[in-house]
């Protein structure tokens, strides 16, 4: 599809290879500072996050909760009759809101002068991008500086590849026509979890097979119990510690062989077990830009590659595959790009939202990843059953768990971890994520109002309660 205007130009300062968020917004950030950018994308502007990710599937997530919603309103004394859900429409809807979201930026873009041309990039020198358009032949075009941001793509696992029948990934989720009945979802990270999330709220029956101990491996054990414990409250079924081998398909259902000789029949199955970057045929191999064994192309701090004048971003490189994450070393690249002093991104204190329900939000080290650091801490954890507005609203799953740093007396220091499962948390995150960035102390954080009553409070109360004069948490 063609984006804006080419210009006729050839040479640039900047030239991004990838649209997606990394891209777009090294793009935008450029321009801002006076750059002549060009932006080369070979599907459509805003990448996966906007096409075939966050967006969607966040759109999704919103009509499975308005779904739940009415479902459970009798509590309220609104007394409905069964809701019928008409998925043609949720995705008509999300559809629509994609769309305005891509002429918005597609406009941001236009507006900043940002040259952006469709087609498939590949760096052939260091200052040098060969280009195949979508409707052409092959042009070059060079730049002072690249910016490689070709993002990622989902991955599989043997034995269930695409089918075009059973077996789906994220992108396939997305653009589903009907719901299926009985669904396996093979991973139980963040990704897997929404979709399993959401699928169960619209009625189908889920099954969560994960080969790691627990739900979300990386997040606090205290949230991941709570969410396991919510999820089979809600009647989907979690297996943790199981590795899953292959499917035997058969008319409308194919049979999923997991653990020790276990089996499970099911509709479809979605894998999520990741995502692997778009790293093959983007370089050539005379420019000398390391890529290692996985596919990911090699940075320093401040996303500079093995070769000068090269820059990586997003995806593309080992760190956390997160929209805001690409925001952000994006920004570092163009303000290297620009001489400018420029710090690297603090991955250990990246803040990270998934929009289960209950939904999930944290940022900073967990009690566990202190105790293996030597650290000694303080933990204090809120259950949101204490919380007014969550009793208001009727959504009182889920606790607020602070880690804070043992000072040498026996009090609370410096804040190191936010953990939180419950109500709108992913919107509270804000607060833990500027503590723990600005190193503030509990101390320092439990002098500040929280508002009454909010489900904000829950994090106050809980600071408040680590200088040991709690309120309503002892």
């Amino acid at each position: 599809m063609s984006q804006t205007s080419e210009s006729s130009e050839t040479h640039y300062d900047v030239a991004v290879i990838g649209g997606g968020p990394g891209g777009y917004a090294a793009a935008l950030t450029g321009a801002s500072a006076g750059l002549n950018v060009a932006l080369v994308e070979m599907d459509k502007v805003g990448g996966t996050c906007l096409h075939r990710g966050c967006i969607p599937a966040k759109e999704l997530l919103e009509a499975a909760s308005r779904y739940r919603t009415i479902k459970e309103s009798s509590e309220f004394g609104v007394n409905v009759s069964e809701p019928i859900l008409d998925f043609s429409v949720t995705q008509e809807r999300k559809a629509k809101v994609v769309d305005q979201l891509f002429k918005g930026l597609s406009g941001v873009l236009k507006n900043r002068k940002v040259t952006v041309i469709a087609g498939r990039a590949r760096l052939i020198g260091k200052n040098s991008v060969e280009i195949a358009h979508l409707d052409g032949g092959p042009t070059i075009i060079t730049a002072d500086s690249i910016v490689l941001a070709s993002g990622s793509s989902p991955r599989t696992i043997p034995g269930f590849e695409l089918d075009n029948k059973f077996i789906m990934t994220s992108d396939e989720v997305l653009a589903m026509e009907s719901l299926p009945p009985k669904v396996a979802v093979i991973g139980g990270g963040a990704i897997g979890c929404e979709f399993a999330s959401m699928l169960n709220d619209l009625s189908c029956e889920v099954t969560i097979l994960e080969v790691a101990p627990r739900l979300i491996p990386g997040c606090d054990a205290d949230v991941a119990v709570a969410l396991e414990r919510s999820f089979k409250k809600r009647g989907i079924s979690v297996k943790t510690g199981v590795s899953v081998s292959h499917h035997i398909p058969k008319d409308d259902e194919t049979t999923v062989h997991y653990g020790d000789n276990q089996e499970l029949s099911v509709n479809a199955i979605v894998v999520s077990v990741g995502r692997k970057p778009l790293s093959e045929d983007l370089v050539s191999d005379s420019v000398g830009v390391e890529i290692d064994e996985r596919g990911f192309v090699k940075v320093d701090h401040l996303m500079r590659t093995t070769v000068s004048g090269v820059w990586a971003i997003g995806d593309l490189v080992n760190t956390p595959q997160l929209a805001h994450v690409g925001f952000a070393e994006a920004r570092v690249a163009i303000s290297d790009i620009l001489g400018e002093k420029a710090a690297g991104v603090d991955y250990g204190k990246v803040p990270w939202c998934i929009y289960t329900h209950p939904e999930v939000a944290f940022v900073g080290l967990t009690e566990e990843g202190a105790k293996e650091k030597g650290i000694d801490v303080i933990v204090k954890k809120d259950p949101f059953g204490g919380n007014s507005r969550a009793r208001i609203i009727g959504d009182t799953e889920g606790l607020v768990k602070v880690v804070a740093l043992k000072n040498a007396d026996g009090s609370a220091g410096k804040i190191l971890g936010v953990h939180m499962i419950g109500p709108w948390v992913t919107e509270m995150l804000g607060s833990g994520y500027f503590a723990i960035n600005w190193e503030a102390t509990v101390e320092e954080v439990a002098s500040l109002i929280q508002p009454h009553p909010t489900l904000s409070e829950s994090f106050g109360e809980t600071i408040i309660a680590l200088t040991g004069r709690g309120l309503h948490v002892e």
